[in-house]
């Protein structure tokens, strides 16, 4: 009934693009200043956001992608780019500002949509889906998103111990690097948008 190899292939493929260890830096630059209850609370909603839109797509993605006439490769670069601007602000320390007010939700955006249910994620489980022929297969398929989010949830939440010990000068250092890091990430998935895009022509 339960198809391992199948359930192993996608929690692989989504650990890889989703980076929980990546994260790590990223959670702890986007939601440092805030109480330790309420990063708590966003690394459960970030995780929640996440598995809710990866779940639509999932579920009935191709559809919505064929409806709205888009291509793979233009989400793809959609969210690099958006990615891309969050990347700046971070290396240029401007995030620094809005992150501090209350009204802001990082956990929804950018944390949960685009940077771990981002175009490589959505579009990985919308294969996924497609290709699980069998009910046991796609049984494997939800599980293993399932795993793929609890896994998250736990890094996010763990990672506020790291902010303890690095305490706020370390937070400045770390948003830096997550800003470079998310630079990299956002214009490598441009890159590869633009190659499916020449490559279909």
């Amino acid at each position: 009934m339960f198809d391992i190899a199948v359930f192993g292939s996608l929690f692989l493929t989504l650990f890889v693009i989703m980076d929980p260890p990546g994260v790590t830096p990223i959670f702890l630059a986007l939601t440092a200043g805030r109480p330790a209850k309420v990063q708590k609370r966003m690394a459960w909603q970030a995780a929640a956001v996440a598995f809710g839109v990866i779940t639509v797509f999932g579920i009935c993605g191709q559809q919505i992608l064929d409806y709205l006439h888009i291509t793979t490769p233009a989400l793809m670069i959609a969210g690099g780019l958006l990615l891309l601007l969050i990347a700046l602000d971070l290396l240029t320390g401007k995030s620094e500002e809005p992150t501090q007010t209350k009204d802001v939700n990082v956990a929804l955006v950018p944390l949960g949509m685009p940077l771990l249910a981002g175009p490589g994620a959505i579009v990985s489980v919308i294969l996924a889906v497609q290709h699980a022929d069998s009910f046991g297969a796609q049984v494997s398929v939800w599980c293993a998103i399932a795993a793929m989010h609890v896994v998250l949830w736990v890094v996010m939440r763990n990672s506020l111990l790291i902010i303890r010990v690095i305490k706020d000068g370390g937070v400045v250092l770390v948003t830096r690097l997550a800003g470079m890091m998310l630079s990299a990430l956002a214009v490598q998935q441009i890159i590869n948008g633009i190659t499916q895009v020449i490559d279909a022509h």
